[in-house]
């Protein structure tokens, strides 16, 4: 069922936090070229008072996508222990039309791969599942 969006943050929402093992400033990078938004990015290395290893300097602690009030969050997991999280995990991502689903779909499944053609079924006008470059697994749909 679809929430009613109000212009406000609701007082509990759940917004989705990726990890990824190295690549979620570039990740969050196209995001923004994709949904537009306003992107915060937070390296290891910015972090006040921290001695980070130079290695890990530029990993990203926190990486946030807020896109009419809805935010996509993640970070570099310097562990590398976050993998099989992303690959049992989809976001779902609605909009409002059929061509705003095409050209979302077609952006996030460069590099990637269309695991689920956009198509109509019995739920969407259309509706799709791929796999982007960083192995994030997106549903993209219409509303009925």
């Amino acid at each position: 069922m679809r929430r009613p969006r109000t212009g406000h943050r609701e007082a509990m929402s759940f917004d989705p936090y990726l990890m990824f093992d190295g690549g979620c400033r570039a990740a969050f990078t196209r995001y923004h070229e994709i949904f537009g938004g306003d992107l915060t990015v937070i390296r290891m290395g910015d972090i006040p008072g921290e001695q980070v290893p130079a290695e890990q300097a530029d990993l990203v602690i926190h990486a946030a996508l807020d896109v009419d009030g809805r935010l996509l969050m993640g970070s570099d997991d310097p562990t590398g222990g976050s993998k099989g999280n992303i690959e049992r995990s989809h976001v779902y991502h609605e909009v409002p039309d059929i061509p705003t689903a095409q050209r979302a779909y077609a952006a996030l499944a460069e590099g990637g791969e269309e695991t689920q053609p956009l198509m109509e079924t019995f739920f969407s006008p259309m509706w799709g599942m791929c796999k982007d470059r960083w192995g994030v697994r997106w549903m993209i749909g219409v509303p009925q």
